[in-house]
């Protein structure tokens, strides 16, 4: 039997698509690796909106895949199978201020690497390009807009 799921008010897709993302606080982020996709949990380092911001150490295998290849996909999943998959392209923040206010929130990067400066963090910022919210296994997503 298909699944029933509970009607999508399309008039709040951005209030819906924002409280599946914090219900699913590990999203899945798929990259490309040559030709082929490689998918991987990540902790959000921090949100704004549908930007979202990943750290990375200089010698893991995203950092090369986002070299290579900026284009990504987040997948977020809620508990309810609801889901928010956001399209977009990874950039490498540079911007010094921006790296600080990232840091100081996030103490996880505190407590692997150490200090700010260890050439190891390198950080993401995840621009939305599309962003599409499906009700549990609807199979039909919504479009959502970005502004």
């Amino acid at each position: 039997m298909r699944p029933q799921p509970a009607p999508v008010d399309t008039g709040r897709l951005l209030e819906l698509a924002q409280a599946t993302m914090s219900r699913a606080p590990f999203p899945m982020l798929a990259s490309v690796s040559g030709t082929r996709p490689k998918v991987r949990p990540v902790s959000p380092a921090a949100v704004d909106g549908f930007t979202v911001y990943v750290a990375s150490l200089r010698s893991s295998d995203k950092t090369a895949e986002l070299a290579a290849n900026p284009a990504v996909e987040l997948c977020y999943l809620d508990e309810s199978h609801d889901q928010v998959r956001i399209e977009g392209r990874a950039e490498l923040v540079t911007d010094a201020a921006v790296r600080r206010e990232i840091w100081d929130g996030y103490p996880l990067l505190r407590n692997f690497l150490g200090s700010i400066d260890n050439p190891e963090f390198m950080l993401y910022r995840i621009r939305p390009e599309r962003v599409r919210f499906m009700r549990e296994w609807a199979l039909e997503y919504f479009e959502v807009p970005l502004g």
